[in-house]
């Protein structure tokens, strides 16, 4: 008798969905198409199980009644959401995570740089913290998302608006600053 079941060994980055909201199902095929660990809001759950994904950890109570998958852990929730989910990636050793969910900003999730690789994904864009002297090969016309907070400079890069940021040509796209991140975003699509 064999059984078929996936091993995690925390290769792939977790992905922790904390709003659903318009999130486009295609992109969420692709981020689980290597099964990585899913962990959910509570409120997330059902509308998470209806899309047939198995969950592997939920954060906080169902509502009485919710039937549960098999062997799913449950985790209070003590603050948040997502910093219970952060706490519970980061004392369990994950190198990385996903985030979907309608908030673009790292502002109370920081703190847990240091110890996780964290991109947040919403409907329309995905936001990652990048180090000094960070470098990407992008095409033409590709838009980045910038909330300036900090003074940086970039190659290949030009204003459009108040965030908006345009690749001038195909290339590396450079950036420098001296804070200890720079957080961007990249539309989807």
């Amino acid at each position: 008798m064999s059984s078929h079941h996936i091993v995690k060994e925390k290769q792939e980055p977790a992905l922790y969905i904390h709003e659903f909201g318009d999130f486009n199902e295609e992109y969420l095929g692709q981020l689980l198409e290597w099964s990585p660990t899913l962990i959910v809001l509570a409120s997330q759950y059902e509308k998470v199980v209806s899309l047939d994904v198995k969950v592997d950890v939920v954060i906080g109570n169902l509502e009485a009644g919710v039937e549960l998958q098999e062997n799913i852990r449950m985790i209070p929730m003590q603050k948040d959401g997502i910093a219970d989910a952060m706490e519970f990636l980061v004392k369990e050793k994950y190198p990385a995570v996903n985030v979907i969910s309608k908030i673009n900003s790292f502002d109370d999730l920081t703190c847990y740089l240091p110890d996780i690789n964290l991109v947040l994904f919403t409907d329309e864009a995905k936001y990652y913290a990048i180090k000094d002297g960070f470098s990407v090969w992008k095409p033409a016309g590709t838009i980045f998302l910038i909330d300036i907070i900090a003074y940086f400079e970039a190659d290949n890069l030009m204003q459009r608006d108040e965030r908006e940021f345009v690749v001038v040509e195909d290339g590396l796209v450079a950036f420098r600053f001296q804070s200890p991140y720079l957080f961007i975003g990249e539309v989807l699509g």
